[in-house]
């Protein structure tokens, strides 16, 4: 049952109840002259609100940062990491506040406000955010959401009049974030020097959200708990990153403090969805050395979870057997990407030699330049109407040799064609977050309009059927869109 008025919320505060040295307990520092900009029904409804609900007082009033979520203790976690590849040290939420966690009709999630004020980890940071990287994250959210690939979930966007200085002075806004959990492989590289506290993380983790993983013993010690919750989360990962690569997704920022325990795409910063192939594409112009590009998540996701095994060496685990445990990433790797290709592509199953026709498939569209999404959108009718696939291409002919090769391994599958037609038009979105589509919502929120917000919620909800109407939405970038960056203050 759904409820009319935050105060009927049942909350709780597991996290706040670990031991201080978790978190800084600690109010927001309000918006100047908040307005509700934008809230989220369906991300309501995981919480049990009603839409009234988000039209209330107390509604703007908590998300603003100007009361508590009612029965929450507002908090603001610590956590170390690895950025670009080096040991950063001590971070933590340094513009971001957890309200509380709240029991929902389908599960708990915890509630954080996102450019909220300083923390004492907030380092040379502001605390705030702007309405541009409010919005992207916003976004962004729901539209992995649409896609089905795991993410935190956005609720609502509260702007304000205080200005903020990035590359140019822009406002403040307060994006909420849920979660399920926002612990991060950094939380357990902060205590790696404290096993003690290090221990109370595993147990927290593995007993709120792996309690499967629990072997009952009569001594109490169980040193392989950290292997099979390591293997659970690697799996997670590896799925995780193969669902970014076959939709075309660029995180940008894979430091291991953006790195879901629970395998969520976690922080959306300086991200991307690409436009036209680019096999080495860098989402994120701060990213000079392309640490971060496509082609290298997932061994960047591979080395993230190195960082988290070792921490386990802290709990007495071998490093042997740590190393043995992550040599299964390829394989679950492997397994999710071929998977999702096999949608994809249309096929049954994956078959040997099928690696040498997607290798092509990437080279096609790097050499050609072709649009990502689109590429893979219009092969559904390729084979019947090869035109409108074909003119993606800046050289049709090498193409067309492409396209027959898969005429015939499609033949090896000898299913009916609309079956075909059908599960790749499912596979295959026609709308994702392109980076001017975003910029035009951006624009116009700045101006306190909502309106393009809600026609792309509208649209990457259900990102695979075809809505008349909304052609330019489901185009290429346009020329001027491609002069658009992106960079950590994204």
């Amino acid at each position: 049952m759904l409820v009319d008025s935050i105060h009927e919320l049942h909350v709780v505060n597991p996290y706040a109840e670990l031991p201080s040295a978790f978190y800084t307990e600690l109010s927001p520092q309000p918006l100047t002259r908040p307005r509700l900009l934008h809230a989220n029904p369906q991300a309501a409804q995981l919480l049990g609100l009603t839409e009234d609900a988000l039209k209330s007082k107390s509604f703007l009033d908590v998300f603003a940062g100007n009361a508590p979520l009612p029965g929450g203790r507002t908090l603001a976690s610590v956590y170390s990491g690895h950025q670009f590849g080096v040991w950063a040290g001590q971070l933590g939420d340094g513009r971001a506040h957890l309200l509380g966690e709240i029991q929902g009709p389908s599960g708990n999630w915890e509630v954080q406000l996102k450019g909220s004020g300083l923390t004492p980890y907030s380092r040379m940071g502001d605390g705030r955010a702007v309405i541009r990287s409010s919005v992207r994250e916003y976004l962004a959210s729901e539209a992995m959401a649409g896609l089905g690939i795991p993410t935190t979930r956005a609720l609502a966007i509260v702007v304000g009049d205080d200005p903020v200085r990035r590359e140019t002075i822009e406002r403040a806004a307060i994006v909420t974030r849920l979660s399920p959990s926002f612990v991060r492989f950094g939380t357990f590289e902060h205590f790696i020097q404290q096993p003690h506290y290090l221990q109370q993380l595993l147990d927290y983790v593995v007993d709120r959200y792996y309690p499967h993983l629990r072997e009952p013993r009569a001594d109490g010690k169980d040193v392989h708990l950290s292997l099979r919750l390591l293997d659970e989360v690697m799996l997670r990962s590896a799925q995780l990153v193969a669902d970014w690569q076959t939709a075309g997704f660029c995180h940008g920022v894979m430091n291991t403090d953006n790195m879901s325990i629970l395998g969520l795409t976690l922080d959306y910063g300086p991200y991307g969805f690409m436009d036209t192939f680019q096999i080495g594409h860098i989402c994120n112009h701060t990213d000079v050395h392309g640490r971060y590009a496509w082609n290298a998540q997932p061994s960047v996701m591979h080395w993230n979870l190195f960082r988290l095994a070792n921490t386990f060496v802290a709990l007495g685990v071998e490093a042997d057997d740590l190393r043995d445990t992550l040599q299964g990433f390829e394989q679950y790797f492997l397994d999710a990407f071929h998977g999702n290709l096999v949608k994809k592509f249309g096929w049954s199953s994956w078959r040997e030699g099928d690696e040498v026709l997607v290798d092509d498939w990437w080279r096609l569209l790097h050499i050609q330049q072709a649009d990502f999404t689109l590429s893979f959108r219009r092969l559904a009718h390729a084979l019947e109407r090869p035109e409108p696939w074909l003119e993606l291409f800046n050289d049709p002919d090498a193409a067309a040799q492409w396209l027959e090769r898969y005429r015939h391994r499609i033949q090896e599958d000898a299913g009916p064609d609309e079956e075909r037609i059908a599960a790749m038009l499912a596979a295959n979105p026609l709308y994702v977050l392109r980076n001017h589509l975003a910029e035009i919502a951006i624009r116009a929120a700045e101006q306190d309009d909502p309106s393009e917000i809600e026609t792309l919620l509208t649209l990457l909800r259900d990102p695979y059927t075809e809505r008349a109407g909304y052609e330019s939405y489901a185009g290429p970038a346009p020329d001027w869109a491609q002069g658009l960056s992106v960079s950590c203050s994204s």
